[in-house]
């Protein structure tokens, strides 16, 4: 009796390990399927996330593209603008060293000519800067335009330099200040 009870011991225990080691199976794969289901929503998450950082830097990087061509807009503006400005200057500076430098006083007095065609008339006002301190200038004798570009013709050397410019209302020269070179 004892042989049949160790055998009948020995055959539930074979049982109960057998059953043990497929409950083991069975929790480990569950806990395994439970694991990679909250992976799942951990990767999904973790994709959601990603996607938003990666929307972040796309909406930085186009704002930043946005305001990098706006101060390029600007900033051609600003050098148009100033361009501008100087066009009638730089023109202006080209007429009076054509006149100072023509070959014959028939070519002088055409370049005088188109000269005051920038002018609103021939007796606009010509100040010409002598010294300056401290903000207050010191002018010589005042003259006009015609005067000056008739100065220029028979001088051959243009001494000065085109400080201010001021304008009327239709684009005209009405009133020049020149800075005597030293």
């Amino acid at each position: 009796m004892a042989l049949i009870f160790s055998n009948t011991l020995y055959r539930s225990s074979r049982v109960i390990l057998f059953a043990f080691i497929a409950a083991m199976m069975i929790g480990g794969i569950g806990c395994k399927s439970k694991k990679k289901a909250g992976d799942v929503t951990d990767t999904a998450a973790e994709k959601a996330k990603m996607e938003q950082e990666a929307l972040e830097r796309e909406k930085q990087r186009a704002e930043e593209e946005r305001r990098r061509a706006e101060e390029e807009r600007l900033r051609l503006a600003r050098e148009k603008a100033r361009e501008e400005a100087e066009a009638p200057a730089n023109k202006l500076s080209t007429y009076f060293n054509a006149v100072a430098n023509a070959s014959s006083a028939t070519s002088a007095n055409q370049s005088i000519n188109e000269a005051l065609t920038m002018f609103a008339s021939p007796q606009t006002p010509v100040l010409i800067v002598i010294s300056e301190v401290n903000g207050q200038k010191d002018y010589d004798r005042p003259t006009t335009i015609k005067e000056y570009l008739n100065y220029l013709k028979d001088q051959k050397k243009n001494i000065n330099s085109i400080g201010d410019l001021q304008y009327d209302s239709s684009g005209k020269i009405t009133e020049l200040e020149l800075i005597k070179r030293k």
